[in-house]
């Protein structure tokens, strides 16, 4: 049995969620989400309770059973807290803006960055003297927004020697000591 799969999800109290043609609707104070699900995959609502099912111990079976519970587990957890994410830029001149859904970043390139995020990802920068730009993200949808930061921390990534770049707050950048240490 999967230990992932096997575990139930706990609906909290102002989540709502419906099953229909395959698809599952999770409607809750922060947003709706919906996700198709292998008719294989038997879902089902009791109590405030759901809970994910699969016919056999097939290997196919095995890995959606897992799967969908995962993400319907994010579906009911973003609707109901919704996801939060920190990038921090780290470098000489890196400054981050924005102007409504549009993220303007200046990291060392001869040109500015900007990038249009979608409207299901709440946006904010800040910026105060002596510390870091932050970028902070905000989402009911977990997926949509790893995806996002993956696309702003890959304009520029964080390198072994200086530690410049874009990263996630409370992240660990493991550092190399270069060429003057190999003597």
């Amino acid at each position: 049995m999967s230990r992932i799969g096997k575990l139930p999800i706990k609906v909290p109290a102002g989540v709502t969620i419906t099953q229909k043609d395959g698809t599952i609707t999770v409607k809750g104070p922060k947003g709706e989400l919906s996700q198709a699900v292998n008719p294989d995959i038997t879902v089902e609502l009791n109590d405030n309770t759901l809970t994910v099912s699969r016919p056999s111990d097939e290997l196919q079976h095995r890995a959606f059973h897992g799967l969908y519970r995962a993400l319907l587990n994010n579906m009911v957890t973003g609707v109901s807290e919704g996801y939060r994410k920190q990038l921090e830029l780290i470098g000489v001149g890196y400054r981050a803006s924005n102007d409504g859904q549009v993220l303007e970043l200046s990291l060392g390139y001869t040109h500015n960055i900007y990038l249009e995020l979608p409207k299901e990802v709440k946006l904010e920068t800040k910026t105060e003297r002596n510390k870091a730009p932050l970028i902070i993200l905000e989402s009911a949808d977990k997926q949509l927004l790893g995806q996002v930061c993956a696309k702003i921390r890959s304009f520029r990534m964080p390198e072994p020697y200086k530690g410049k770049g874009i990263k996630f707050t409370g992240e660990v950048i493991r550092r190399k000591s270069g060429k003057s240490a190999a003597k």
